[in-house]
């Protein structure tokens, strides 16, 4: 018959052994939760850093260009809305071409900032709202005489 002493022992370590494993469990479970919420946080620090790349890009672009030193100085800022453009040249009664003409630029580029897809650069705004101001009239006499 075995001693008494060794089965107590081998009965304490047997519960010891289930009480660690339920707590190693629980550590697992949160450290497999930390691991994942610490890839989340990269992955979101990844995508803020290449968008700060891409906004230190085009503000770099805006300062390096020579014309846009000398056109912030003369002209104060004009704000742009593609649904203003084709509401005016709706309002005038114009082609794309013909507005284009007034402007400066080519039927296609009035069609790609009247949809959104580009955007006019600070001389072009500098026309465009020389050309709000004109009325029916002189637009036909300034589209005329061209």
């Amino acid at each position: 018959m075995p001693n008494i002493a060794t089965i107590l022992k081998a009965e304490i370590s047997r519960v010891a052994r289930k009480e660690v494993r339920a707590e190693i469990e629980t550590l697992r479970k949160a450290s497999a939760q930390h691991r994942s919420a610490i890839a989340a946080l990269r992955r979101q620090v990844d995508s803020l850093e290449k968008e700060l790349r891409r906004v230190h890009k085009g503000a770099a672009r805006v300062r390096s260009s020579p014309d846009a030193a000398a056109s912030t100085e003369q002209a104060p800022a004009r704000r742009f809305s593609a649904a203003r453009l084709a509401a005016h040249r709706g309002k005038l009664g114009l082609s794309a071409a013909a507005y284009g003409q007034l402007v400066g630029v080519s039927g296609q580029t009035i069609y790609h900032w009247e949809q959104g897809k580009a955007r006019p650069r600070a001389a072009q705004l500098q026309a465009l709202a020389g050309v709000r101001g004109m009325g029916k009239r002189d637009v036909q006499q300034h589209l005329s005489a061209a």
